[in-house]
């Protein structure tokens, strides 16, 4: 059944923005999201939510190679051109920034898709008047 989507959020559920950049459940903002780093859990431990309706397909890689592949060309441009650092120190500095960072954002934007489709009751190949 899909909520009426002129209808504002209820506000009975948590933020979804604030439990998608905490990897809380959606529904009730206190269990974890993730069982793993990136993997997503089979239910909430706390409210039960099935999390089976996870399908966030590559979005949050999409934007992870654009936020993070930008950072990682200009940071290395800017330490060879400004300070003429060997390949040796860009490798060293920029390599392990670029995986830590790709993680961090993988998991929180991950996190966010997620309770957004569950507050949008998003849904693979369904339309609103269906």
């Amino acid at each position: 059944m899909l909520r009426d989507m002129t209808e504002p959020y209820p506000h009975s559920l948590p933020s979804p923005l604030r439990t998608g950049l905490t990897g809380r459940c959606p529904r009730c903002g206190k269990g974890p999201l993730f069982s793993r780093l990136l993997i997503p859990a089979q239910s909430c431990s706390r409210c039960g939510l099935d999390y089976s309706f996870i399908d966030t397909g590559d979005g949050p890689a999409i934007f992870v190679i654009f936020i993070v592949g930008f950072i990682g060309v200009v940071g290395v441009f800017v330490t060879e051109f400004s300070f003429g650092a060997p390949l040796w120190l860009n490798l060293t500095i920029w390599l392990p920034a670029i995986v830590v960072l790709s993680l961090v954002l993988l998991r929180v934007l991950k996190g966010l898709l997620i309770t957004q489709q569950f507050a949008q009751d998003a849904a693979e190949g369904r339309r609103a008047d269906e």
